[in-house]
């Protein structure tokens, strides 16, 4: 535990005194195909690498960088890259930029991905804000020895993305012409695709998109007294919806086709974004 604090300290220490102070209240999680968001509106920017505690993302399309960047009239701190648990991290390390952000102020935190559909009423290029979501990653974020400066022992998860902000996501998509769909998403630990058969099961347990990701910060940022906000851009079919096979590159390709409307989406939130208690 006490390893724990001192490396939050530490972590804290550095970013103070490389951002000159500077405290966010939102923060945004880019996944696959938003990072641009980051080059955009950046003030601040610290490699993963050089950050305590953080760990170095290896995938590609993700930057891995801390970003600190006005939005309007919002602080916000955003991570241009995310680190999954398929690249060999642990979950502790995956969810250590979720804790940081807490001590740093944040209170909302937005979390995107790139996710297959599974609902076949879904195609590739829509946006689905996340009203639930299915660990399917085999281990839970928060074992381990617990730090109650952080969160309960036994955090209660029924409502982990916040139905309120989910009112706001379909007010700014409507305001922007932005068809929006609503789904549960499930993540898998990854890195291989899903087969049929699991996406079959996905969707009997009432999975409608499914990733790798999102899921354990999402559980971290909860367990912190965090609001969640979800947004998956529905990047191509699961396995076994179509007859393509599929690949990163389909990902990667997809979501540089929707990133205006789901960057102008993430950005009309955020300067909407009110206090909720």
């Amino acid at each position: 535990m006490a390893k724990v604090k001192n490396t939050l300290e530490d972590t804290l220490d550095y970013i103070e005194e490389f951002t000159d102070g500077f405290k966010p209240e939102i923060g945004i999680i880019l996944g696959s195909g938003l990072g641009e968001l980051a080059d955009e509106y950046q003030e601040y920017a610290i490699p993963y690498d050089k950050i305590p505690g953080f760990v170095k993302s290896t995938v590609a399309g993700h930057k891995g960088q801390l970003v600190f960047a006005h939005i309007g009239e919002k602080k916000v701190v955003m991570m241009q890259g995310r680190n999954h648990f398929y690249e060999g991290h642990s979950m502790e390390e995956i969810t250590y930029p979720v804790k940081v952000m807490k001590k740093l102020g944040v209170k909302t935190l937005i979390v995107t991905n790139a996710a297959g559909a599974i609902n076949k009423s879904f195609r590739p290029g829509d946006l689905m804000t996340i009203t639930d979501h299915i660990n399917n990653m085999g281990t839970n974020p928060l074992i381990g020895v617990n730090d109650e400066d952080l969160g309960a022992r036994f955090p209660d998860m029924t409502e982990i993305y916040n139905k309120e902000y989910v009112k706001l996501i379909d007010l700014a998509a409507k305001k922007l012409g932005i068809p929006i769909k609503h789904g549960v998403y499930i993540a898998s630990s990854g890195p291989s695709y899903e087969t049929p058969a699991e996406i079959n099961a996905a969707r009997i347990l009432g999975a409608d998109a499914a990733g790798m990701s999102t899921v354990p910060e999402a559980i971290v940022a909860n367990y912190c007294g965090m609001k969640v906000i979800g947004i998956s851009c529905i990047s191509n079919y699961a396995s076994g919806i179509s007859s393509r096979k599929l690949s990163h590159e389909e990902v990667i390709e997809t979501t540089n086709k929707v990133k205006t409307k789901f960057k102008d989406l993430v950005v009309l939130l955020v300067k909407n974004i009110y206090e909720l208690n």
